[in-house]
């Protein structure tokens, strides 16, 4: 007897990136303290460290050994983890789950590390700014891509109905800009923060004012899609929750951007007045500025990820078209199937025609159920 295609998949590939996920994160943070101390060049080669093999290296000469050193020694261990759960990600989907877009998908992440890997070890081999300035852009784009993963591998992208509703479709449309503004705001971030020190002071403060504008304008569409989010969770599942993060992270995001600035840069000038401002020192490349902005950095990825999760799932969980408008003939077209056409009678009510009075009993509209997109 052929298996149902509606049978329940394994949950290792969905357990396997979510922890692909929580490597990711942290990674995220360290690679932050790495360009945050200048730590890029710490160690001279790759893809071993001073000679050894990555996983060789003497331990207690990392731990002891200088800051820079720990951290960048660090960043390539995590970078190495998430490679190997990447394989076993692999591994395992193509083993335990018969579709084959998401053998696909599970070989994306691993390109995405490999391609990541390599970008780092091109940063250490030519030292070039704009090679850590792609990097530090592509690693968030990677735990982005991992957000979609881990709904792909979910029960909630088998379980799934969709269903059509005006103010699905609107947060359909809302969340995905709110993806697109996300990760052109952490571009602008890492364009900041690689600024060559032999840029003009003007080049400085124009990619700032970018950073700041999109900021504003990512602050109001967070909220709306929180907004929308909440409504339509009322028809669907699985909306609610990542909904109601997102102005949570937008709270510490604004947070941490002002503590990052004042930490980086001090008070404002017009705010020289006031006795804390005036006696406070830049203290560059402390423990207390260094966590700031790192934190600024890994929350905005954060907020790219819940971001990417949430739109997957409103994909998932509405129709982009009014069932309804299908016109005749476009059955075979429509990625939606008609699970079932419920009609339901309504009073009688009196109609004069032509013969004289008459009493005739008009049906409701129909109420159609699809399934999910194919």
């Amino acid at each position: 007897m052929q298996k149902s295609n509606h049978q329940r998949p394994s949950a290792w590939p969905h357990w396997l990136a979510i922890a692909l996920a929580l490597v990711t994160f942290p990674l995220i943070w360290v690679g932050g303290l790495v360009t945050t101390y200048d730590a890029g060049m710490a160690v001279p080669d790759w893809p071993g460290t001073y000679g050894y093999n990555l996983f060789a290296y003497p331990l207690a000469t990392w731990i002891a050994g200088p800051w820079d050193l720990f951290i960048e020694h660090g960043h390539r261990l995590l970078g190495a983890t998430a490679g190997l759960v990447a394989i076993a990600l692999v591994g395992v989907t193509l083993v335990t789950d018969a579709r084959r877009w998401l053998w696909l998908a599970a070989g994306g992440a691993l390109a995405l590390v490999i391609a990541q890997g390599a970008l780092g070890g091109a940063r250490v081999l030519f030292d070039e700014r704009i090679v850590a300035l792609i990097h530090g852009c592509v690693g968030p784009l990677f735990f982005a891509y991992l957000a979609g993963l881990v709904v792909a591998t979910s029960n909630h992208w088998t379980a799934a109905k969709a269903l059509y509703s005006p103010n699905g479709n609107r947060l359909l449309h809302t969340v995905w800009i709110t993806v697109g503004l996300a990760y052109v705001q952490l571009v602008l971030g890492a364009v900041v923060r690689h600024i060559p020190l032999t840029a003009s002071p003007q080049i400085f403060r124009l990619a700032l004012v970018f950073h700041l504008v999109i900021a504003a304008v990512l602050a109001v569409q967070l909220i709306l899609t929180a907004r929308q989010a909440w409504l339509a969770g009322r028809q669907q599942p699985g909306l609610r929750t990542p909904g109601l993060l997102l102005p949570i992270l937008l709270a510490a995001q604004v947070g941490l951007g002002l503590a990052t600035y004042v930490a980086k840069y001090s008070w404002p000038a017009w705010m020289g007045d006031y006795q804390f401002a005036a006696n406070y020192v830049i203290q560059e490349k402390s423990l207390v500025q260094s966590l700031i902005t790192t934190a600024h950095v890994a929350n905005g990825s954060l907020i790219l990820f819940v971001s990417v999760l949430l739109a997957v799932r409103t994909t998932l969980a509405f129709s982009a078209t009014n069932p309804l408008s299908i016109g005749a003939g476009a059955e075979e077209d429509t990625k939606y199937s008609v699970l079932s056409t419920q009609y339901s009678p309504t009073a009688p009510q009196a109609i004069v025609g032509p013969s004289g009075l008459a009493t005739k009993t008009l049906l409701s509209a129909p109420q159609i159920v699809c399934h999910a997109p194919i």
